[in-house]
């Protein structure tokens, strides 16, 4: 089985309170802890490489952020999605190209523009068509749809349209991203079979409630990188009034 057809296995037969939990490594360091924890998968997250190169969110120069993926993919022996944004322009055939040098079998592709707007749901689905034919088989699809931090007026409602459009295109699961708990079921009937991605956040539901609601994955953003940094300014202080290491 190729690595890209073992990432999509994990997305299927499920039970429903034991969804699939992708840690997102933002180095070398943390894909080997996170790997050594025993997590099947790993998916990078583009505000977390950012953080750790010292860019703002959506401001890492694409080659750094591929070379970023790199690294991480080639640290470890598991399959790694990774999370490029709205695709850096790039045309479809050059950013499979490109996530194939990087080793990554999966990416995570946002329905936001650069200027951060919705983009034209029917526009994107025909670029994520392409990104299909580009790949076949060999690349795992996660379509974000960014209604609900975009501020849709009927957030839930466009969400299962864009949903069924990226789906229709060849996306292998959608991640309708920051959608609340209490939409996920509503979600999860309309979608069928298709893989739903939430996202983890401190304080919310755990992760077999979230099964249990219809997630079947579940990832974490930049967070598990926000509470990395909480633990290192804790260690940061001590060290400075610290009379002794």
């Amino acid at each position: 089985m190729s690595a890209a057809a073992a990432l999509r296995a994990l997305h299927h037969d499920l039970p429903a309170d034991a969804p699939l939990v992708l840690p997102g490594p933002w180095d070398a360091a943390s894909a080997r802890a996170f790997e050594a924890a025993g997590f099947p998968a790993l998916a990078t997250p583009s505000a977390g490489i950012a953080a750790s190169l010292g860019y703002e969110d959506g401001a890492t120069p694409p080659s750094e952020m591929f070379a970023a993926v790199t690294r991480i993919v080639r640290s470890v022996s598991v399959p790694v999605t990774a999370d490029l944004e709205g695709g850096y322009g790039l045309p479809p055939a050059e950013l499979v190209e490109r996530v194939r040098e990087s080793g990554a079998v999966g990416v995570n592709l946002e329905d936001s523009g650069p200027d951060r707007a919705l983009k034209d749901p029917r526009a994107h689905a025909d670029w994520l068509a392409e990104v299909r034919a580009a790949a076949g088989p060999s690349l795992f699809v996660n379509a974000r749809v960014d209604v609900y931090i975009r501020r849709s007026a009927d957030p839930l409602a466009d969400a299962i349209a864009r949903s069924r459009l990226y789906a229709s295109a060849g996306a292998d699961c959608v991640y309708p991203i920051a959608a609340p708990p209490t939409d996920l079921p509503a979600l999860r009937s309309a979608l069928g079979d298709l893989p739903v991605n939430a996202l983890a956040l401190p304080g919310g539901p755990s992760f077999p409630s979230l099964g249990r609601l219809g997630a079947t994955r579940i990832t974490f953003g930049d967070g598990l990188l926000t509470r990395a940094l909480h633990d290192v300014t804790t260690l940061a202080t001590t060290l400075r009034g610290a009379a002794a290491f």
